[in-house]
């Protein structure tokens, strides 16, 4: 497929979803861009969190891992749909009793002012450095593809994929993506399994010997019971569950969607749909990944060295015909543009309401102040685009989850407190504290193996820092100001 061909594709794509934001975004207000206006079909919001949540880094990085841990991230997954039970039964029913708009104003009523801020930046900058992430896999797809033929730099590709998200998110926000999220989804879901299907025919494999495929492979080994290995089913469970709590509980980003539902009860019912049908979309993209590979193995091809690179090399370079092609860009482009253009919108509204205080400016200046801080962000992430893009890391994926590791930890740690105790922390130790978790945390994953006889911290070191960040809130509590407990 050319590049002239994708190009035709992509601007067709971006003026649908430009009519989508003209539609949504109308006499839009700061409520209808931060929440919906609370009237959001709380089924269109599961299906479109599936496209939030599989990202573009899922979408090349799932399959590409198969090689070296099998269908062991699958251990992860049932984790994570755990987690998001626990948010649904747990943290949901705090949110809209307090009738958040941003979830972190729970940690002001909780600890006081300091904590209320410190969780707000940690948001901040995990949904900055997360988000770009997931955005530099689409845009470096497409670069590959479209760009370099015409000898379009990186920075300039990376910059006008961000404003376009801008320019389709900046009226309507939430009532916006609750809309294209559904629509990216359907195109995400296409792409799979239109791929699956097309490949299986490059393999000359029935429909029903696909699954005897996938299940012969030696890639498909599911559960590892060593506990020394990063892979030990129970460390990527329990890693799991609260990357789910953490990455999704306590990220306003997605938070923010559930918030536009109409009732708490259809806000469950979104999360319990959307984890199994999640679960479900995983298990494709792991028996994607197990047919790449015998299909490499069969036709002699030279394995990529980055394991990132399999699918998109496969799709972009003929090996599948035109029509795989296209599907694979559309579908990293939707997957990626679906979590990128709601995380733009949440950064925009934890800054302006947890940093600004925009409520309390008055009502002409508010919208104003809204989209400078809309337009602000969009410049932040092209940046860290532009970072990521000399850093350029092998595995993309193994970053996003070790950097929130490191993140989302005190996070994590701050909500534990405060939910499962009534012990009132001090409030100005909490920015010490949670500065001081993930220092810790560095120093006993870069020595584990010395200290404990050859033990590697994998995802579960979100764990051990939301402990350290906890137990430090413990010990603020007997500094005097912090020994009264809440009624």
């Amino acid at each position: 497929m050319s590049a002239t061909a994708i190009l035709i594709c992509l601007i067709s794509y971006f003026a649908v979803l430009m009519l989508v934001s003209y539609i949504t975004g109308r006499n839009s207000t700061n409520e209808g861009f931060f929440l919906a206006n609370r009237k959001s079909p709380w089924y269109l919001i599961a299906f479109g969190m599936i496209g939030s949540s599989i990202s573009g880094v899922t979408f090349v990085s799932v399959p590409g891992a198969v090689k070296a841990g099998g269908f062991t991230y699958y251990e992860l997954v049932l984790g994570l749909v755990l987690g998001y039970w626990v948010i649904a039964w747990v943290l949901m029913p705090v949110y809209y009793k307090l009738q958040l708009t941003s979830i972190y104003t729970y940690l002001k009523t909780r600890f006081g002012n300091y904590g209320y801020k410190t969780g707000a930046s940690y948001f901040l900058l995990s949904r900055i450095i997360g988000a770009s992430f997931r955005i530099y896999v689409a845009v470096d797809v497409l670069q590959n593809c479209i760009f370099n033929q015409w000898n379009i730099n990186f920075v300039v590709s990376a910059s006008l994929i961000v404003i376009l998200i801008w320019l389709y998110t900046r009226s309507g926000g939430m009532k916006t993506i609750i809309w294209t999220d559904a629509l990216q989804t359907f195109f995400l879901l296409a792409a799979l399994v239109g791929s699956i299907i097309l490949i299986s025919q490059a393999m000359h494999l029935h429909i029903s010997d696909l699954a005897k495929t996938v299940t012969d492979s030696p890639y498909s080994k599911m559960f590892d019971w060593d506990y020394k290995s990063k892979y030990y089913f129970f460390k990527q469970f329990f890693s799991g569950v609260f990357i789910a709590i953490a990455m999704t509980g306590l990220d306003q980003d997605m938070m923010q969607k559930n918030l536009t539902c109409k009732t708490i009860g259809e806000s469950q019912k979104n999360i319990f749909s959307f984890s199994i049908i999640y679960a479900a979309v995983v298990l494709v993209f792991l028996a994607l990944g197990s047919l790449l590979y015998a299909y490499v193995e069969l036709n002699h091809i030279a394995i990529p060295a980055k394991a990132d690179d399999l699918y998109p090399m496969l799709a972009t370079q003929g090996h599948f015909g035109t029509v795989v092609a296209f599907l694979f860009v559309m579908g990293i482009t939707a997957a990626s543009f679906a979590s990128a253009d709601s995380a733009l919108t949440a950064l925009t509204t934890s800054f302006c309401v947890d940093i600004l205080d925009i409520n309390r400016k008055e009502k002409d200046k508010q919208e104003r102040t809204r989209k400078n801080v809309h337009a602000l962000m969009a410049v932040v992430l092209i940046l860290v685009i532009i970072i990521y893009r000399l850093i350029n890391d092998p595995s993309i994926i193994n970053v996003v989850y070790k950097v929130a590791g490191y993140t989302y930890g005190p996070l994590l740690g701050l909500y534990s407190f405060g939910l499962l105790t009534k012990i009132k922390a001090n409030d100005t130790w909490i920015p010490i504290i949670c500065i001081l978790a993930p220092v810790i945390s560095y120093v006993l994953d870069s020595q584990s193996k010395v200290w404990f006889n050859g033990y590697q911290f994998g995802f579960e070191l979100l764990i051990m820092n939301a402990l350290i960040t906890f137990i430090g809130l413990l010990i603020s509590a007997m500094n005097g100001k912090g020994v009264k407990i809440n009624e």
